[in-house]
């Protein structure tokens, strides 16, 4: 599953290239992907934080079965758009409880 996502990301953040590492030189290669994994862990650790929030409200706690828990992963990234506009507000913090 996580390499399906980092191949699905890897397309998606360098979509202009056709989803590949366009140089020859390994340093450069070799920054793209570590890179790309820095990326990935930001997008693991916040789909953990939000998954964690989300339980952490009592309705859910009634609703939730054992077998959904077992089913949950931060593995998601639906909600990814690196190709939209983003609203950057550097006075302000993400709520993010931690």
């Amino acid at each position: 599953m996580l390499l399906k996502i980092g191949i699905q990301l890897m397309v998606s953040f360098f979509f202009g290239k056709g989803g590949e590492i366009s140089t020859n030189r390994l340093e450069d290669q070799e920054i793209s992907v570590l890179a790309l994994h820095l990326l990935q862990n930001c997008m693991i650790y916040i789909n953990t934080l939000m998954v964690q929030k989300i339980l952490s409200e009592k309705e859910w706690k009634k609703v939730m079965l054992p077998e959904d828990y077992r089913a949950l992963t931060p593995l998601f990234y639906t909600h990814i758009n690196p190709y939209g506009s983003f609203d950057l507000n550097m006075d302000e913090r993400i709520p993010i409880d931690f």
